[in-house]
């Protein structure tokens, strides 16, 4: 015999029947339906939401707390190092336009934020929307001031 889709059929035992459930005693699950007696699981409607657990807090509220979890809402910069102002002009403005302008900084896509890794020899009015501890003082230091960008 051949197999084609007019011949195909489920094998024995493979499909049953569904449960007519609160149909009487003699269809096995008459008046409460496996449901029990009484309580809160027995009602009608849905018992709890999923993920209840009768008020501790539920797993998936305990979880992100904890380390190595992403953030929901990540702020994103562009990020320079101070090592990289050193090229520009002293007493000159920074910000993220005259980085763009001056090559320093390729793709502006988010707003720009300072590091404090290497070391800064010119006087420099940086705007940034944030600053790391270490630039702000190696700014501060070299003469230059700190502008926060909203």
């Amino acid at each position: 015999m051949t197999l084609r889709l007019d011949s195909l059929k489920a094998n024995k035992g493979a499909r049953r029947r569904k449960l007519r459930k609160g149909r009487g005693i003699a269809a096995g699950q008459g008046a409460s339906c496996g449901f029990g007696m009484r309580g809160q699981k027995s009602r009608s409607g849905r018992p709890t939401r999923p993920g209840f657990e009768g008020g501790q807090m539920p797993l998936y509220r305990r979880v992100p707390k904890l380390k190595h979890f992403p953030l929901v809402n990540p702020k994103f910069f562009t990020v320079v190092n101070v090592s990289a102002l050193n090229e520009l002009k002293a007493g000159s403005t920074v910000s993220l336009d005259s980085l763009v302008k001056d090559g320093v900084v390729t793709s502006p896509k988010h707003p720009l934020k300072v590091l404090g890794n290497g070391e800064l020899k010119v006087k420099l009015t940086v705007q940034a929307a944030a600053f790391t501890a270490s630039a702000r003082t190696k700014i501060e230091a070299a003469g230059g001031t700190c502008e926060l960008l909203d």
